[in-house]
């Protein structure tokens, strides 16, 4: 029986990387999970209006937390499944009978079998992740790439802000885990954020994102790709800075109470000791003249805000 986390798969005719690309890693992201299902739809009809495209190496198209998404799309069951990605997890995981795991982990333990299978299909030279976000407050759109220069290429081309310093901000996300030390081949990540949660045009700019990648990445020919799909995040993306540092994250935990006062948008100016929130210890302020990026507007979550500074 086919497994729930699989949206689509496409396998072209020339060899070339292996192409994942995950969506609702977080439940209650479902901008990213449609997203991908009109790109594998668009994939299906193309050879059949452009009898010259041709498609190089496999797409798999996941969606993560299917018992958060398919449960009133909630952000997780037990806990955040984008924080469990840390490789002697992911080992021990591997290692443990599913009826011991909570929900999250059987989520990665069935995730990790799918991609284990593809890749044992595919046998790609190299692998890359795409994995699509959105956020609970409006503004702009983003990409977080990891320190290698791949990854920074890609996101990059994706024609939205790129964040750096974000993988040692957060702890066990996917990017942590697709690297070349726990594949068999090389493997680079980069995430997109692709605006709020229920905006009908985060699912545009997830799809332009994923258009966008796969032909920086080779897999199809940049004359293939509409210029629209440049357009629609290069306009978007107007006057937010090319690159900005993380500098600061305020974790969080349940207990904390944390409420983040309303009216925050990403890439919104805040000053050092403006009031941003406040939890049951008292008022919680800005630490640094900043930009403000996912401020908490939902009830789960573990962290309340980012604060970035532009570099570029």
């Amino acid at each position: 029986m086919e497994s729930e986390h699989i949206i689509g798969r496409y396998k072209g005719e020339e060899e070339g990387p292996l192409f994942i690309c995950t969506a609702g890693m977080h439940g209650n992201e479902p901008a990213g999970v449609l997203a991908l299902k009109s790109v594998v739809h668009l994939l299906e009809r193309e050879p059949l209006i452009n009898p010259g495209f041709k498609y190089r190496g496999c797409m798999l198209a996941l969606l993560g937390n299917t018992r958060a998404y398919f449960n009133g799309k909630q952000r997780f069951i037990a806990k955040d499944l984008n924080r469990l990605w840390e490789p002697e997890t992911v080992q021990r995981i591997r290692h443990t009978p599913p009826e011991q795991l909570e929900a999250e982990e059987l989520e990665l333990s069935e995730l990790i079998s799918v991609i284990d299978g593809e890749i044992a299909a595919c046998k790609p030279q190299r692998i890359v992740l795409l994995d699509l976000h959105s956020t609970s407050a409006t503004g702009g759109i983003f990409s977080i790439a990891t320190e290698a220069p791949e990854s920074v290429r890609i996101a990059v081309e994706l024609h939205a802000p790129v964040i750096t310093g974000m993988m040692n901000g957060i702890k066990g996300t996917t990017l942590h885990y697709f690297t070349k030390d726990n594949f068999p081949c090389p493997a680079v990540g980069v995430a997109f954020e692709g605006g709020q949660h229920d905006d009908h045009l985060t699912v545009n700019r997830c799809i332009a994102a994923i258009i966008n990648c796969m032909r920086s990445i080779g897999a199809v020919r940049p004359e293939d790709v509409e210029n629209r799909h440049d357009e629609l995040l290069i306009q978007f993306s107007k006057d937010l800075p090319k690159i900005a540092g993380l500098i600061h994250v305020h974790s969080i935990k349940q207990d904390d109470k944390f409420k983040m006062r309303i009216g925050y948008q990403n890439f919104q100016a805040v000053r050092r000791g403006e009031i941003l929130g406040e939890d049951r210890q008292g008022i919680i302020r800005s630490p640094a003249d900043s930009l403000i990026l996912m401020p908490l507007y939902q009830p789960q979550g573990s962290d309340g805000f980012f604060l970035i500074k532009k570099t570029a």
